[in-house]
């Protein structure tokens, strides 16, 4: 059972041994930090981009409220998928790196989805942010 539980999070355990080389890391407290760092980075790109797609939508004030609400649908599931991903080192050393790197991967996903909403063509029924 702990080799199942090892193997399903090696890529989460093994995500800040990847990052390292960008913040040069060389211990669980620097590894930890710079974890941080990175989630923080992601968080301000993507709330960059809601602020940007608001504002696309200032004349759309129900789908300003939608977008809204899948925002904060989003930021509670990413909280909890996190949560739940790191679940089997929580309380040990490698918790905080594990948490702040599956942050970072799911809101770096969210700033693509959000980048693509930006980049919406004249006329697409399928995108709910105006082109420029």
């Amino acid at each position: 059972m702990r080799a199942i539980l090892f193997l399903a999070l090696a890529p989460l355990l093994l995500a800040p041994l990847a990052q390292a080389d960008e913040c040069d890391s060389s211990t669980q407290t620097d590894m930890n930090l710079c974890a941080g760092v990175q989630s923080k980075a992601a968080d301000k790109e993507l709330n960059a981009l809601y602020q940007q797609i608001n504002q696309r939508l200032k004349d759309q004030p129900h789908t300003k409220k939608l977008l809204l609400s899948a925002q904060r649908a989003w930021v509670a599931f990413r909280d909890a998928e996190c949560s739940f991903s790191t679940s089997g080192v929580e309380g040990g050393s490698l918790y905080p790196v594990g948490y702040s790197n599956c942050i970072t991967a799911l809101t770096q996903a969210r700033v693509e989805s959000f980048k693509n909403y930006l980049k919406c063509m004249e006329g697409d029924l399928n995108c709910p942010v105006p082109a420029r």
